[in-house]
């Protein structure tokens, strides 16, 4: 293998490689990419055996063709630090040479056969999707997912495809709160499909379709999605395993309505929450016809008072929450004014975009 290739270039490949990359690896050879350079193009691929990306690489000249694993921590270290081209030459023993200026390097590498092969899906289920679309839908949910839980379904993001109603809804729980947001989607077969989607991959997808436009597509398989975001092909292993029965979770007769403007809100919260220190985050909420009490104690600290104005529909309520998913489920709203729906202060409170009925999140809530 001999080649020539932008720094910029190099950099730029290895830095979407670098969060699948095992950095503690027990197997060694999944520390590394696959590297393959030819006169009919050239790309990178990587793997840590649940996800695998593969995207094509620009080379300035190709002199000897050739696949190479190369250690990715080490070489994107040397990219970052290196302007100009940069010149690869192979030499005896799975040594590669790099040169650009006056600096040298020489890494050792593994044979090109060590490393794992290109998952293959079965073709057949593909959906077309605006890339910003779908980014906005996992915005929206992502932040409830589960993270490290041992119900492990909940450690991931599902993707309820609905064939015959040609929409599609994702979903994220950790059984404390939830997020459910649907849209209205091409779907060319007529199957419904519970595709429960890592946190890991989701976060990676995130940072993949930040700033693309236009439409994207994934293929579904039984086991794999693979995300094709134009030259870049993402591909994950699914979560085996039955999500909750979210449907259930989603209040449908609460009676009790408040309208809240939302980011006084938000600054409401962020100003209480000051003395929150444990992890519970729990403040206590007093909702009267025009007028939300918030309060936090700390039997340490002391505690904090704030109020705003709100439309509400009924008589006076107590109740309490964790203060962060309150702000995370804010934040992640847009609109406006925030549509709240109580059954009392024991059971889930829904939460909805004013004038929006595609995007619901519900709160447990917490025991004063």
């Amino acid at each position: 293998m001999n080649f020539r290739i932008d720094s910029f270039e190099l950099q730029k490949r290895l830095s979407d490689i670098q969060s699948i990359i095992e950095k503690k690896a027990t197997t060694p050879v999944l520390s590394n990419f696959l590297l393959t350079v030819g006169a009919e193009g050239s790309s990178i691929y990587a793997t840590d055996l649940d996800m695998a990306i593969k995207e094509p690489i620009t080379v300035t000249s190709v002199q000897k063709p050739g696949k190479f694993c190369l250690p990715a921590k080490k070489l994107y270290e040397i990219a970052r630090e290196i302007t100009g081209e940069i010149t690869f030459e192979e030499s005896e023993n799975n040594w590669v040479t790099i040169k650009a200026g006056k600096s040298y390097f020489r890494i050792a590498c593994i044979e090109s056969e060590e490393y794992p092969q290109w998952p293959e899906i079965d073709e057949g289920r593909q959906i077309i999707i605006d890339a910003r679309n779908l980014l906005g839908m996992i915005e929206k949910t992502f932040y409830s997912a589960g993270e490290a839980d041992p119900r492990y379904t909940l450690n991931g993001v599902l993707f309820h495809i609905f064939g015959e109603q040609k929409k599609m809804m994702l979903v994220g729980t950790d059984s404390h709160r939830l997020a459910a947001i649907e849209t209205d989607i091409d779907v060319p077969f007529n199957d419904e499909l519970k595709l429960i989607v890592p946190r890991k991959t989701v976060s990676e997808l995130k940072k993949f379709l930040t700033g693309i436009e236009g439409d994207i597509s994934f293929d579904i398989s039984q086991n794999h999605i693979r995300f094709n975001i134009f030259e870049k092909e993402f591909l994950t292993k699914l979560i085996e395993g039955s999500y909750p029965a979210y449907d259930q979770v989603i209040p449908k007769n609460n009676d009790k309505t408040a309208v809240i403007a939302r980011e006084e809100f938000i600054s409401v919260l962020k100003r209480v929450a000051v003395i929150n220190r444990d992890k519970s985050k729990i403040i206590k909420i007093d909702i009267s016809e025009n007028e939300m009490e918030i309060f936090a104690t700390d039997p340490e600290l002391g505690e904090a008072r704030d109020s705003m104005d709100v439309r509400f529909d009924s008589d006076t309520l107590s109740v309490g929450y964790n203060s962060r998913y309150l702000l995370e489920l804010l934040l992640n709203m847009e609109t406006e004014n925030v549509v709240i729906k109580f059954l009392d202060s024991q059971n889930p409170t829904l939460f909805m975009e004013e004038g929006v009925e595609r995007y619901r999140c519900v709160i447990m809530p917490v025991r004063m």
